[in-house]
Order: C-alpha cells, then sequence, then structure tokens
C-alpha cells in the first residue's frame, strides 16, 4: 500500500512537470505565431505597396510613349512643312523674318509700357503718402486725397478755404495750402490743376454773374496762394472753373451742397512719357 502511494505521488509530479512544460512551450509558440503575424503584416503592407508603385510606373511609361509618339508625329509634321517651306522664294522668307522682328519690338514694347505705367502708379502712391502725412492732423471730412484711373486728386471743402460767397482765401487755408505746397514743390517734375467747384444754389454778387465766376475766381486765389506765399513756380500750375456741373453729392440736402462746394487739385499725370514709348515701334 506505501509503494502504490510513492508511486502515485511520484506520477502526479511528472505530470505537473508535463502540464508546465506545455504551458511554456504554448506561451513561446503564441509569441512565434505573434511575430509571424507582424511580419506577414509588414510584407503584406510591402506587397501592396510594390503593386501600386507598379501600377503608377507602368501609368508613368505609358504616358511617356504617349509624348514620344507625339513628338514622333509632330516631328514628321515639321519635317514634312519644311520641304513644303522649300518652295518659299527669298522675298517670302525676309517678310516672315520681318514678321517676327515686329512681334520682338511689340512684345519689348509692351513690357516697356507695363514698366512705365507700373512706375507712374509707384510714384503716385508715394505722392499720397507725402500728402497724407502733410496733411495728416485735419479732419478727413474736410480734405481728400485719392487716386482715381491713375490720377492724383485732392479734395479741400470751401469752408477751410473761402467764407460764404467769398473768394478770399481765409488765414487757415494759407497753412493748409502751405503744407500741400510743400509736397508740390518738393517734385518738380509735375505739373497741377487748380478746379474751382460750388453747388447749384444760383450765385450771384457784384461783378461774379454765377457760379462760374465764382469757381473760377476761388481757383485763381489759390493758384495766386501758391505762387505768392509759397513760391510755386505759374508755369507749373493751370487755374480752372467748374461752376456747379462735376458734383460729388446731391445737392438736394445741405451735406451734399457742402461736399460740392471743393477746390480740387489734380495732379496732371505726364503723358509725354507714354507719348514716346508710343513712337518706339516707328523707329
Amino acid at each position: 500500500m506505501k509503494l502504490s502511494y510513492v508511486a502515485l505521488v511520484g506520477l502526479s509530479s511528472m505530470m505537473m512537470f508535463s502540464c508546465v512544460v506545455s504551458k511554456k512551450k504554448l506561451a513561446d509558440c503564441a509569441k512565434a505565431n505573434h511575430r509571424l503575424d507582424s511580419t506577414y503584416t509588414v510584407l503584406q503592407t510591402d506587397y501592396n505597396n510594390c503593386r501600386e508603385q507598379r501600377s503608377a510606373d507602368k501609368a508613368r511609361i505609358q504616358a511617356l510613349e504617349d509624348q514620344l509618339a507625339f513628338f514622333k508625329t509632330n516631328n514628321n509634321q515639321i519635317l514634312g512643312q519644311m520641304k513644303d517651306m522649300s518652295i518659299i522664294t527669298g522675298t517670302q522668307a525676309e517678310s516672315i523674318k520681318k514678321s517676327l522682328d515686329n512681334i520682338g519690338v511689340k512684345d519689348a514694347y509692351i513690357k516697356d509700357l507695363q514698366t512705365a505705367m507700373n512706375r507712374k502708379d509707384s510714384m503716385n502712391m508715394a505722392l499720397v503718402i507725402n500728402l497724407k502725412s502733410a496733411v495728416g492732423n485735419l479732419d478727413d471730412k474736410d480734405i481728400n486725397i485719392k487716386v482715381e484711373k491713375g490720377v492724383v486728386y485732392v479734395d479741400i471743402s470751401d469752408k477751410m478755404l473761402f467764407k460764404s460767397g467769398s473768394y478770399d482765401v481765409t488765414d487757415q487755408a494759407a497753412e493748409v495750402l502751405g503744407k500741400v505746397a510743400m509736397v508740390l514743390t518738393s517734385r518738380p517734375d509735375i505739373e497741377f490743376l487748380v478746379e474751382g467747384h460750388t453747388d447749384n444754389v444760383h450765385f450771384e454778387r457784384g461783378v461774379l454773374e454765377d457760379n462760374w465766376d465764382l469757381s473760377v475766381k476761388r481757383a485763381t486765389s489759390v493758384v495766386r496762394i501758391l505762387q505768392d506765399k509759397y513760391h510755386v513756380p505759374p508755369g507749373r500750375m493751370t487755374a480752372a472753373g467748374r461752376g456747379e456741373y462735376v458734383p460729388v453729392a446731391s445737392n438736394d440736402t445741405k451735406e451734399g451742397q457742402a461736399a460740392n462746394r471743393r477746390t480740387r487739385i489734380v495732379i496732371i499725370p505726364q503723358l509725354d512719357q507714354f507719348f514716346k514709348l508710343l513712337e518706339k515701334p516707328n523707329n
């Protein structure tokens, strides 16, 4: 009986050891299987990438072959045209050459014109910045500086320059015009037009018969101040009256009438530069 017990204990130990060994092997197999799965996933991804790359390469090769076929066909056409051109006379060949030369000249002319326009726009913008800097402490409602279609305009309301119904320049006007003159005299290459504008209220006083007279007298008063007090060369200035006929707002309201009563300084574009460019192709 004792012997059987000992044998049973030994057998149990062997079975337990066998179970431990089997679990270890199972764990090792599981790890190996996981590694294989990971490797398989990587290989499968690489395989798919290779297939996609191969398809892309085939498409690229096909595109290059199509281009090559096109160039071959085009080249044959050009060779055929060159054979046909062998019958062109010397006069015709010279005419073709002149046409090509003219195309080159016109292209250069367009580039020069574009460069001149860009330069003019840059100079106008610099002028606007200088003017706004000079009169920067003034109310924007009373003085407005802008660029439209390549032309610089300076609008000054009449209440800053004249008393109501008068063309005598006020002390405040002299200060404003002095700031504008400072910028204008720093640019001796430009000329400008001084325009007088009124509202549509009928005006008649003394020698002034209507708004035409009033607008002209206001323009000449401003020109005289610029010439006599701030030494702007008179040859650079033109005085003109526009009366009530170029309004910037409706005359149906007091605000609109006030906006229309103004003196406008127009910086005249240097058109001679563009006329010179227009003459280039004929030289």
